[in-house]
């Protein structure tokens, strides 16, 4: 009889705890279900709307804070926000260093007179558009291919979407969605070429690695290797080699990047490498700091249009420890 009514009582409990996630009244809940396209059974929506609300504390607390410091940083609600930290970055991540990593130095000399104030690969046409890696650890593949797009263009190429399909189910060296690393990445690409986006898509959202379809008849570049735009954390030396080589591969730590929405990060993450992205120019923000302009693989929805702002000449996040280009 006891037990009888301990099962009945923590039914009870689980069946209200599903009445509260429909509850009338949660408005806010129901419209950020409505806006992002989210569809969760019954079980999962409870444990969705936690993350939510605990998400919403933490926004307020870093805004705070940021307010606090003077900083511009903006932080608010977005497709993540019903995600807890750890799982999102265990499915929006995927930084894994390469064992023995093999450093090629740039032979590029930094002449920091010639340096423009500001300097944006979009405009030039060497950037393709934000895309989206879904719940799958592939930054490395998106950030490496993504290299390859622009560094191509500026090979004297026409500019073309590449696959970071091919790269994160066909890669032997690295672990698709469960992560990379870009020098891997970029061996395996030298190897094997490209194919186009168009024609190997992407299809590992959900977190499957999808077995590999390469076939080399569709490739469409190529690359003769690559090399790091610096080793001592020079970002003067990555503005130099950026005005010739184009946009960079980089990877930084991106623990607090789930709710970016604007301004410049600036002293707000560490330097533990975690997630992979691709710096396409720099520039000064309103309050005079400086920042590089970095894209993401998160889509268009999150940030400012799938971009966020890093503060420069700081290593901000770690920014300068992995910034390579490649050769052709």
């Amino acid at each position: 009889m006891a037990n009888r009514k301990l099962l009945l009582a923590l039914l009870g409990v689980a069946f209200l705890g599903v009445v509260a996630a429909y509850l009338p009244e949660d408005v806010e809940f129901s419209e950020f279900l409505v806006r992002y396209g989210k569809n969760y059974s019954p079980e999962e929506m409870i444990h969705r709307r936690i993350n939510y609300y605990n998400s919403k504390e933490t926004i307020a607390r870093l805004n705070a804070e940021a307010q606090a410091k003077g900083r511009s940083t903006k932080y608010g609600i977005n497709q993540f926000a019903d995600m807890s930290p750890a799982e999102f970055k265990h499915t929006h991540m995927g930084y894994k260093p390469a064992k023995d990593k093999q450093i090629t130095k740039t032979d590029i000399a930094t002449d920091v007179s010639a340096l423009p104030t500001s300097l944006d690969w979009r405009t030039k046409g060497a950037v393709t558009p934000v895309k989206d890696q879904g719940q799958c650890g592939s930054c490395w593949a998106f950030s490496a291919t993504e290299g390859v797009e622009s560094g191509w263009f500026l090979c004297g190429h026409k500019l073309v979407s590449l696959s970071p399909q091919q790269v994160v189910s066909c890669d032997p060296n690295d672990d698709g969605c469960n992560g990379g690393d870009l020098p891997t990445a970029f061996q395996y690409i030298q190897s094997a070429g490209l194919e186009s986006e168009a024609a190997y898509p992407y299809t590992s959202g959900s977190g499957d690695d999808g077995r590999c379809k390469y076939d080399q008849s569709k490739v469409v570049a190529n690359i003769n290797g690559f090399s790091y735009a610096t080793t001592t954390l020079n970002e003067t030396q990555m503005q130099s080699v950026m005005t010739t080589k184009g946009p960079l591969s980089i990877c930084v730590d991106a623990e607090t990047w789930q709710y970016y929405t604007g301004g410049v990060v600036t002293s707000d993450c560490g330097t533990d490498l975690d997630h992979c992205v691709q710096v396409v120019g720099w520039n000064t923000y309103t309050d005079g700091t400086p920042y590089w302009t970095v894209r993401n693989s998160w889509s268009t929805q999150w940030g400012i249009a799938g971009y966020i702002y890093v503060e420069r000449n700081q290593d901000e996040c770690g920014i300068a420890m992995e910034a390579t280009y490649i050769t052709c």
